[in-house]
């Protein structure tokens, strides 16, 4: 015997969770959700909001050792770390509490435990005060998340090998270290350590940093990170490490170059689905070998009646597309006929220094596709808003389908690095997702004079004609 039943059970208090819970309550729908840590997930609490925030006070530190370009005159600025870490906590609990605020004023029932889900929608909970509950629910939806990948022969100590969950939390920063994968994550957090006064190297096994990114885009982050003293290596595989005697640093072993001697290690090797604890032997939902759970295009696994979403299945892991596929499921099972999410065009935000940003096709990934194509490409340096804030260092890439005459068609891609492109990527999105074509988007007005004025010229030069390009 269930203790309760809902039109919907949600496992899971992540973005992709709570999306749902909130979605389908704005429905009218009766929804218990399960958490087993805290409502918001690894991206509220040891995710994207953390990250950004020490991102954050990079820039501010970045800003202020900078400030005699602009004739303000400053001592050589200093960190209070453990204040830092307070303003993020702080940040953190106000986010959290207004999740929570949300849930209970859309009267979601909220339990917290470990659930698993058994035969006909039946959730067993391990609530966290030792008790046994169990709950059933019309439907239920699976967002139980991931959790950071391990790389063999670096167990986490804490200060000298980390994941992203010891980053955000670490009591100081480092003054050397190492970065044990270029992709977004380790990116992020290269750059936010080099502005913070490390000393950082960045060991990618592909031959470009921020892998999936346009390849000239991925050139040019490098080219910035080496201004700034972050090296980069690529094309190199770790063999392992040697911790010093005294623990205060270790030697990372390399194949196809150096080793490198830091104080710290960050594993940056992305997130593997947290599908573990779910139970699902006794149902009819498949995991692959990888950990995900299968499902189709909208987001329904083989038990009928249960869907999964976020970070357990085989999707770009980032919170957005949490909420995005937390919404088709909640509109499928209401019957609502809703448009699966295309994950060739979500948009992609990288918050290292310079910024990334980009959606749809890379250049090459058009050509494999089979389009004929023309490519518009312009640096910010050029830009008066860029110079006005002392940020050039980036550029704009539109990939069109070719009309024939070296003009562009349908816009099939737009990647963007540079000052805040992460909040100018929209018009880009929306253009690449509505397939709109560059004389649709040519003809529209950019304010002067802003960064995102960049985006214009540039799709206005696939025109054949152009102003400054």
């Amino acid at each position: 015997m269930s203790d309760a039943h809902f039109d919907m059970v949600i496992i899971g208090g992540g973005p992709a969770g709570y999306g749902a819970a909130l979605y389908a309550a704005s429905a009218g729908l009766t929804v218990g959700l399960v958490e087993r840590d805290k409502v918001g997930g690894t991206c509220l609490h040891r995710g994207c909001i953390p990250a950004k925030e020490l991102l954050e006070t990079a820039a501010v530190t970045r800003t202020v050792r900078d400030a005699h370009e602009f004739g303000v005159l400053t001592s050589e600025p200093g960190l209070d770390f453990a204040k830092t870490m307070q303003r993020k906590q702080g940040i953190i609990d106000g986010l959290t509490k207004g999740v929570q605020g949300l849930l209970k004023r859309r009267k979601v029932q909220s339990y917290d435990g470990t659930g698993r889900l058994g035969p006909n929608r039946t959730v067993s909970i391990d609530l966290t005060d030792g008790s046994v509950t169990s709950i059933t629910g019309d439907f239920v939806l699976l967002a139980a998340g991931s959790v950071p990948r391990q790389l063999p022969g670096f167990d986490v100590t804490g200060n000298l090998i980390m994941t992203s969950d010891e980053v955000l939390s670490m009591p100081s920063v480092p003054t050397t270290a190492a970065v044990i994968g270029g992709g977004a994550i380790g990116c992020e957090f290269a750059s936010m350590m080099a502005d913070l006064g490390s000393q950082v190297t960045i060991l990618e096994g592909f031959d470009q940093i921020v892998p999936g990114v346009d390849p000239d885009i991925s050139k040019a982050l490098a080219r910035s990170f080496k201004k700034r003293q972050i090296k980069v290596v690529t094309g190199v595989r770790v063999t392992g490490h040697t911790a010093a005697p005294d623990g205060k640093s270790t030697t990372v072993h390399l194949e196809g170059a150096d080793d490198v001697t830091v104080e710290a290690v960050v594993v940056s090797i992305g997130r593997r689905p947290f599908s573990d604890l779910l139970g699902l032997e006794a149902t009819a939902v498949v995991v692959d070998e990888r950990g995900h759970v299968q499902v189709d295009e909208y987001c329904r696994t083989a038990e009928p009646g249960v869907y999964a979403v976020g970070d357990l299945i085989n999707t770009p892991a980032l919170a957005h597309i949490g909420f995005a596929e937390a919404i088709v499921a909640v509109k499928d099972l209401l019957g609502e006929a809703p448009i699966p999410v295309d994950y060739a065009k979500v948009p992609w935000a990288i918050y290292c220094h310079p910024e990334v940003a980009f959606a749809g096709l890379t250049e090459q990934q058009a050509k494999d596709a089979g389009y004929s194509v023309v490519v518009s490409s312009h640096r910010y340096i050029g830009n008066s808003r860029a110079q006005i804030i002392n940020e050039t260092d980036g550029l704009v890439k539109i990939i069109a389908e070719d009309n024939g005459d070296g003009t562009g068609g349908v816009i099939l891609g737009v990647h963007m690095m540079g000052p805040w492109v992460t909040e100018q990527l929209g018009q880009g999105y929306l253009a690449v997702n509505w397939e709109a074509t560059v004389d649709d988007v040519a003809q529209f007005i950019q304010p002067h004079p802003t960064l995102s004025e960049l985006f214009g010229e540039s799709v206005l030069a696939m025109t054949g004609r152009s102003l400054h390009g």
